[in-house]
């Protein structure tokens, strides 16, 4: 798929995202328009029409997260992170720094660590409550907890799921929907960190396919494109811009074609000083 197909299937809903970080009362009515993503990464469509969200869908922390599931066993030792649940001032930050706690949450789930659940519940309830959200975290966290505690693997992965939905249907209502995008990014990012250092880790030829993805990082770049430009002048946004043009060689590969061990090295170098670029604001 060439960019300038991307870009003509995109431009419809990027022309109608607007100023999404500033007050309500300043940003412009917009249409809903179906967002044209990868559909492989559309979360779960009752989920999200739970949540009456299903107009305005970005890509799904849950199905990008799912990807994990082809590149082996997991070591939770070598892929966790230290994290804080105190909260950037930055809103920005905060909408990328959830994401990637998401993102955490579906990393201990797949590791079954029981005892790493409630710590990164209430991380993510204080950064809810930075983005006014927090009551609809609140109501998740507790469901998170109790799930784990009973080893109900599948259903924390639909609690997951839901967290990420309904963040975004509150968004939707506060005309905030760009705040969505950006936690989706963060979720990603921090998913391809952990998915290029699992098979940097453990290289086997047939897991890198599942990281030439071309689609998901244009499209990620083209929704920063789509922000009001005050926004965009945020230095984390335009490191991750920079960043994933750059990072969009190394994905773009002949179908099927498999990346060596070099090449995975220097996606997850990549990856890691993105993720980076959120993360290690979190713990400031």
């Amino acid at each position: 798929m060439t960019r300038r197909y991307i870009a003509r299937l995109l431009l419809p809903v990027l022309g109608a995202a607007g100023i999404a970080v500033l007050p309500a009362q300043d940003a412009p009515e917009r249409t809903p328009q179906k967002n044209p993503i990868p559909e492989d990464v559309i979360g779960d469509e009752h989920v999200r029409e739970e949540f009456g969200v299903n107009e305005f869908t970005t890509p799904s922390i849950r199905k990008l997260f799912d990807m994990l599931n082809k590149v082996g066993k997991l070591r939770y030792d070598d892929l966790k992170r230290p994290f804080s649940d105190k909260t950037p001032a930055d809103r920005v930050l905060v909408s990328l720094g959830l994401g990637t706690l998401i993102a955490d949450g579906f990393l201990i789930v797949q590791c079954e660590k029981v005892e790493e659940m409630e710590g990164i519940g209430r991380a993510m309830i204080k950064y809810g409550k930075a983005l006014g959200v927090g009551n609809r975290m609140n109501k998740h966290t507790g469901s998170l907890r109790d799930f784990s505690l009973k080893g109900n693997w599948q259903d924390l992965r639909v609690e997951l799921a839901k967290t990420q939905a309904d963040v975004e249907a509150e968004m939707v209502q506060l005309r905030d929907v760009d705040i969505a995008h950006l936690i989706s990014l963060g979720g990603w990012l921090r998913a391809l960190e952990i998915s290029t250092q699992s098979i940097r880790d453990n290289y086997a030829e047939e897991k890198t396919r599942q990281l030439t993805r071309r689609d998901i990082a244009e499209y990620y770049m083209m929704s920063l494109d789509s922000l009001h430009p005050s926004i965009m002048k945020n230095p984390a946004l335009q490191t991750l811009r920079k960043g994933l043009e750059e990072m969009i060689p190394l994905v773009d590969v002949p179908e099927g074609k498999a990346l060596n061990e070099e090449e995975v090295k220097t996606l997850h170098q990549k990856a890691s000083g993105l993720a980076h670029v959120i993360t290690d604001k979190m713990k400031d």
